[in-house]
């Protein structure tokens, strides 16, 4: 049962033992569930972290390999190139006394990251399962005017919407507002986690408090990966802990967004948790990538189905 006292999505959360926490979307994704994952271990669970990655991971050297598509990198793993933000999160929790392995999925279809996901949750013994999205184009059902990037969240959400053995399979969204920048329209957003909530999946939003210990760590953990990487910083990430600061508008902290304008707000601070039975559910085109191997292929059928549509749902202006 849920109380007011306690988001639902940490009510299920805190009744699984070991929680598997990944970024679906690659990239930084990861970093957004950092503030869950350290509330949950210091709640005395046992948390293990993941992220889809951009990084060439194939040019890993062999002893990373658990097995086929998942490596575990660690602070000392040879990096393949310069940008390697699951290295850049490991040695963070190196220098913080924590667990320090990062497992990464190369990005790939939905068949082998599945295949990737099934076999390092029965290693790790998982009893729950948290994507976590910087951003929400995650929650995008295919049929709107603009998806943000939706090839690997939704290469993560299929993979995971097939591991029916996993008792809790759950999805946290950090950061609305941000995918305005990829031409995300985010009243569609709001009206997308309606539709959830009245299927019964919508799990509430909560926000990360800045004085606490979470959130601390978390603004700690940006600032080191973007004095990691000062050329190619997180834009999610960096908008995240702008508003955490309490910071607002077109905040600068990256020339990467020098063409165009931002939005740092509160908003941006709150995670949004929904199931992954329902999220799948709703969505209008994640059955035909069952069979994906590649990244490109989910590409090809995202094209393939808004073509297929007589009209996408348009931007709807925000009314308030």
């Amino acid at each position: 049962m849920t109380s007011l006292l306690q988001p639902p999505l940490i009510t299920r959360l805190l009744a699984a033992d070991r929680i598997l926490v990944a970024g679906a979307g690659g990239g930084f994704d990861v970093y957004a569930g950092l503030p869950i994952a350290l509330a949950l271990r210091a709640a005395g669970k046992e948390v293990h972290l993941a992220n889809l990655s951009f990084t060439h991971l194939y040019g890993l050297p062999g002893d990373v390999w658990f097995g086929p598509d998942v490596a575990r990198i660690g602070p000392d793993t040879a990096a393949p190139e310069g940008y390697f933000p699951e290295r850049t999160l490991a040695r963070w929790l190196h220098l913080h006394g924590m667990p320090d392995a990062v497992w990464a999925f190369p990005s790939v279809g939905v068949q082998p990251l599945r295949d990737a996901y099934r076999l390092l949750i029965g290693h790790l013994g998982v009893d729950a399962v948290l994507l976590v999205d910087g951003g929400t184009d995650i929650l995008m059902r295919g049929d709107e005017a603009g998806l943000g990037t939706p090839e690997e969240d939704m290469a993560s959400l299929g993979a995971v919407a097939g591991l029916t053995e996993v008792p809790e399979r759950l999805v946290a969204c950090l950061g609305f507002g941000v995918d305005a920048y990829h031409g995300v329209n985010h009243s569609l957003v709001l009206e997308n986690l309606a539709a959830l909530d009245r299927a019964g999946g919508y799990l509430g939003a909560f926000s990360v408090p800045r004085d606490s210990r979470e959130g601390a760590l978390y603004l700690d953990a940006v600032e080191h990966a973007r004095a990691a990487f000062p050329e190619h910083p997180s834009i999610v990430n960096g908008s995240v802990a702008a508003a955490l600061r309490g910071e607002f508008g077109d905040v600068r902290f990256t020339d990467r967004t020098k063409d165009g304008e931002l939005f740092v707000n509160p908003l941006m601070a709150i995670y949004f948790g929904v199931t992954v039975e329902a999220l799948a559910a709703e969505h209008r085109y994640l059955d035909r990538l069952e069979r994906t191997v590649l990244t490109r292929q989910i590409s090809t059928v995202v094209g393939e189905f808004q073509d297929e549509l007589p009209k996408l749902r348009p931007p709807r202006q925000f009314p308030h």
